[in-house]
């Protein structure tokens, strides 16, 4: 951790270092909530959207840090006054199937003609921070980044646009297994360099 600190994370079978936020001390949650908006104080963001359900435990205390008064919840819950229009499929590679995500249109003046902060957990094959962006581009918003506690390997990289700087406080490679246990798997990295400008650096777990 930035503070030299280690967190110890369990390795899950499809090869990648787990982070579940819901089963994380207050203590650990509030450090990484620290550092998250810390590292996105520099992008200026006038709103934080958080992305479900495990980027829903880090946003509000980003939004917080950074000086604001509330912050914006996307949901997978349809409420009856949700419209179509604003919202998009998802899925992760922690979930099986697809479903919705969707934004309160009651909550679209937190954000049109703001620089708005998307917050979540973790970024690891990007198909939930990419569903992130599609909601808000149905709302007519353009983020200033994505911000999330860990990085998870570079899978998200090849396909992220560029202009979206991501900024996060560790980072984790994928990870192959061999008698001798868990080791990072270089040949899985994805293309570190087409967005290392735009990551902070970070020390590895």
């Amino acid at each position: 951790m930035p503070d030299g600190r280690w967190l110890h994370l369990p390795i899950r079978d499809i090869g990648v270092a787990g982070l579940i936020a819901t089963q994380a001390s207050f203590p650990v949650i509030r450090a990484l909530s620290g550092w998250m908006a810390e590292a996105a104080r520099p992008l200026g963001a006038e709103a934080v959207l958080g992305l479900p359900t495990l980027g829903h435990v880090f946003a509000p205390l980003v939004a917080e840090a950074l000086g604001h008064s509330n912050w914006v919840a996307a949901g997978y819950s349809r409420k009856r006054w949700y419209e179509e229009a604003l919202s998009v499929t998802i899925h992760s590679i922690t979930t099986t199937g697809e479903r919705r995500l969707w934004l309160d249109p009651l909550m679209l003046d937190r954000l049109r003609g703001k620089r708005v902060l998307l917050v979540d957990d973790v970024v690891s094959s990007g198909a939930s921070a990419q569903a992130g962006l599609g909601l808000l581009a149905k709302a007519g918003v353009v983020p200033v980044g994505l911000c999330v506690a860990m990085v998870q390997t570079r899978r998200w990289a090849p396909s992220w646009p560029g202009e979206i700087p991501v900024v996060s406080v560790f980072e984790t490679p994928a990870l192959t297994r061999d008698a001798q246990g868990w080791w990072p798997d270089h040949s899985s990295a994805g293309s570190p360099m087409a967005t290392a400008s735009a990551t902070s650096p970070a020390p590895a777990t």
